[in-house]
């Protein structure tokens, strides 16, 4: 399986303004810019995506996790915080925030569920950083 997206720079970085795509067209000329990245400009980043991307990711692969711990969620809910450095450019912490309603399991294995999850998902695989998950049962 392989999947694809695009993006187009025109400028120099601070003034200069892009644009990404994605195969599905979900992203269609999205703008991205330096103040979106490093500022507040209300237009996409590298580092938004790359949170979408892991809060999915995570949330799936755990749906799955439970599905073969034998349990089915309610409700996933999850959000990722990507960290930039951006005085040395890496992306040094990703913080994934859960909360989740699960019926019958128990807390602790609800905990060794998430953190599993959270190890093996494609996208965790993918990150050098640190990452981090605050699991919440309710």
């Amino acid at each position: 399986m392989q999947r694809t997206a695009s993006a187009h720079w025109s400028g120099n970085l601070k003034q200069g303004k892009g644009a990404i795509s994605s195969q599905s067209g979900v992203l269609r000329d999205t703008p991205y810019s330096f103040g979106s990245r490093f500022g507040a400009d209300p237009q996409t980043n590298p580092e938004e995506l790359l949170a979408a991307a892991h809060a999915g990711c995570f949330t799936m692969a755990l749906s799955l996790k439970l599905q073969e711990a034998g349990f089915a969620a309610d409700a996933l809910d999850t959000e990722a915080t990507v960290v930039l450095d951006d005085k040395k450019l890496v992306i040094t912490d990703v913080h994934l925030r859960l909360t989740a309603k699960v019926p019958g399991i128990a807390a602790e294995r609800f905990e060794e569920v998430a953190q599993d999850a959270k190890a093996n998902c494609p996208v965790s695989k993918l990150f050098n950083a640190n990452i981090t998950l605050d699991a919440h049962l309710g």
